[in-house]
C-alpha cells in the first residue's frame, strides 16, 4: 500500500492552549463556526478521549468516522485517524493527522502544525495534489476557528 505524506503550518496570533482547548471541542465548535459544512459530530463510542469514535453528518449528507487516537495535553498535540466515509475515502484506506499547536517564542502566538499520512488504496487515484487540496481545507477550517477565538477571548 503506497503512502501520501503532507505538512502542513499556519502561525497564529492565538495562544498554543486556548487553540488546543478549541480543538478538543471540535464536535461543539466545527458546526457553529462552519455551518455550512458541518451539520453534526457524534461520539458513537467514548467520550472524545483517546480510542473515541466520531462521526461527523456533513450538510451534503455524506458522513465519516474517525478515531482519536492520541491527546497529549502537555504539549498540546492530538491525533486522529479517519477510516470511513466520503467520496475521497474510496481511494484511501485511512488519512492520519498528527496535529500540534506549537507556542511562539517571539509573542503569545502560536503555529498550527499537522503532519497528513494518506495510505493509498490506488496511488494514481489519490496523490500529492490531493493532499495539498485536503491541507488548503484543513487550512480554512482552521482560519475560521482561530477567528471565533480570537472573537470571543473568553470561550476556551
Amino acid at each position: 500500500m503506497d503512502v501520501v505524506t503532507s505538512e502542513l503550518e499556519v502561525p497564529s496570533s492565538v495562544s498554543a492552549p486556548k487553540l488546543f482547548k478549541a480543538y478538543l471541542d471540535f464536535r461543539n465548535l466545527a458546526p457553529k463556526v462552519e455551518p455550512e459544512i458541518f451539520k453534526a459530530i457524534d461520539y458513537i463510542k467514548g467520550d472524545g478521549g483517546v480510542g473515541t469514535i466520531q462521526q461527523t453528518t456533513f450538510v451534503d449528507g455524506t458522513k465519516s468516522k474517525l478515531t482519536v487516537d492520541a491527546i497529549d495535553n502537555n504539549n498540546f498535540s492530538l491525533s486522529t485517524t479517519i477510516f470511513e466515509g466520503g467520496e475521497w475515502m474510496d481511494n484511501v484506506e485511512s488519512a492520519t493527522m498528527h496535529a500540534k499547536f506549537v507556542p511562539s517564542a517571539a509573542n503569545e502566538g502560536s503555529t498550527y502544525k499537522v503532519s497528513s499520512i494518506y495510505k493509498c488504496k490506488d496511488p494514481i487515484k489519490f496523490t500529492q495534489e490531493n493532499a495539498k487540496f485536503a491541507d488548503e481545507y484543513t487550512k480554512k477550517t482552521f482560519k475560521v476557528i482561530e477567528a471565533y477565538v480570537i472573537a470571543n477571548p473568553n470561550a476556551y
